[in-house]
């Protein structure tokens, strides 16, 4: 239940808002005057503070400007009698959510109160959710409360201090070279290189050079001798993502330095003996490309003594609120922006969408949002339009039914408009924006498809 803060020198008014508001279901506390309500602020959390213009010693005016010097957020509405604008505009100016005429109905009242409360209970979702962050929630950059993302932190934290070579597989962009680097920088290895090269960016003869370095003149344009990555990552971590890319003959290299940890630079003889703890990652099906012989079974064993399989986004919906707050945190002080909120709509669009992407896909989004809202809270509007798909909503057609090429277009035309007003959470403007057409024309449509 939230609590309500009531400022008024007129005992009337405080009793009778005083009942309404509890009648709301808000839990309400009265002061007669500006300091007592400062008092009450000091041993009291509020969500929303209700306080008159005019009161002796201590104007609202005076009271805003204490209130947000201690609570920035919190909302402050002013309530101002007749002929007493320039003074509602001047509280606005200082940060009042809204002010309201004396004598007013209850149901404005209604409507602000409800507005601001709503508003500052985001506001504290946010503040918890990067509390979360920055506790339990979080290991090292990556994120997660849930299960999955639990099971895979006690992983980490058991095989981070061992040799033991890690498999991480999972789609693309779910976040497998965080994992791969909080591996690293908990071990005994962390003050080390961590060196990470992806197999699937480079051909065959480059990723050969490129992991095992090459001598002077061993091919053309070798004009000096190059250390690899396994030499550069001596006593550290090696990280290859996309392992599943490997061809066969470096295949049969890396196996070599898995049992023995030594190898021979591409045109040298030297065997040259290295300490260096690989993790490989990817997101093919290792098991059955060793089943149709397109990775070496030997290879796979070695590679896979610890196991970690990541999520895809979608199936760990309960970390996007937590992630969307760390990714509008992180972007906010790098645009050097205030502290930004979403708003309960967009993240629940958030939580609904696929996410094919996965975290790289929200991270993205949430980066290009923070740069285009116009406001400290993201909304509907500032999500990329691209995320907005309307594969995202399955609304069925009865196909049966439909025998005529107009029956089966009015069919398609209904669902599609379904759909927009779904998206935008049934605002007109918004879905014909969606739909590509102008309001008027949608208006129609709606008419015609009997959605009004």
């Amino acid at each position: 239940m939230e609590t309500i803060l009531v400022v008024d020198d007129e005992k009337n008014y405080l009793v009778v808002l005083s009942a309404f508001l509890t009648e709301e279901g808000y839990e309400v506390l009265t002061a007669d005057n500006g300091q007592r309500a400062l008092e009450i602020m000091d041993v009291t959390e509020v969500d929303l503070v209700l306080t008159d213009m005019k009161m002796p010693s201590m104007d609202g005016i005076e009271l805003l400007k204490r209130i947000k010097e201690r609570a920035p957020e919190l909302p402050v509405v002013v309530m101002t009698a007749y002929g007493t604008v320039e003074k509602a505009v001047e509280a606005m100016q200082l940060g009042a959510f809204n002010f309201i005429q004396k004598p007013f109905q209850n149901e404005t009242l209604k409507q602000i109160v409800n507005k601001a409360v709503a508003t500052y209970r985001v506001v504290k979702e946010n503040r918890r959710l990067i509390q979360a962050l920055e506790g339990r929630y979080r290991f090292d950059n990556i994120i997660g409360k849930s299960k999955p993302m639990q099971a895979i932190f006690d992983i980490i934290q058991k095989v981070a201090p061992t040799r033991a070579t890690v498999l991480v597989t999972g789609e693309s962009g779910t976040g497998k070279e965080l994992i791969a680097k909080a591996i690293h920088f908990n071990s005994p290895r962390r003050s080390k290189p961590f060196i990470a090269v992806s197999c699937a960016a480079l051909a065959e003869s480059l990723l050969e050079t490129e992991l095992f370095g090459h001598e002077k003149g061993a091919f053309t344009g070798a004009t000096a001798t190059r250390k690899g990555r396994f030499e550069l990552a001596d006593g550290g971590t090696l990280f290859l993502d996309e392992i599943g890319e490997v061809t066969p003959s470096v295949q049969v290299k890396l196996l070599r330095v898995l049992e023995e940890m030594t190898f021979e630079r591409v045109g040298g003889t030297k065997s040259i003996t290295v300490d260096v703890r690989l993790i490989a990652a990817t997101n093919k099906d290792l098991k059955t490309m060793v089943k149709n012989h397109s990775f070496r079974e030997d290879l796979y064993f070695r590679l896979n003594v610890v196991h970690i399989e990541l999520p895809p986004l979608r199936e760990r919906t309960e970390d996007i609120p937590l992630l969307t707050a760390y990714f509008a945190k992180k972007y906010a002080r790098k645009a050097d922006k205030g502290e930004i909120s979403i708003s309960a709509e967009a993240t629940e669009f958030l939580c609904n969408h696929r996410w094919p992407g996965n975290v790289r896909e929200l991270e993205n989004a949430i980066e290009r949002a923070v740069l285009f809202c116009k406001g400290n809270e993201i909304t509907m509007d500032d999500l990329p339009r691209e995320l907005i798909s309307f594969s995202d909503l399955e609304i069925p057609i009865d196909w049966q039914k439909l025998s005529k090429l107009p029956e089966a277009l009015d069919a398609i035309e209904k669902r599609l408009i379904q759909k927009a007003l779904l998206l935008s959470n049934n605002v007109q403007s918004r879905a014909a924006n969606l739909l590509g057409i102008p309001r008027a024309n949608l208006q129609y449509r709606l008419k015609k498809h009997n959605l009004l």
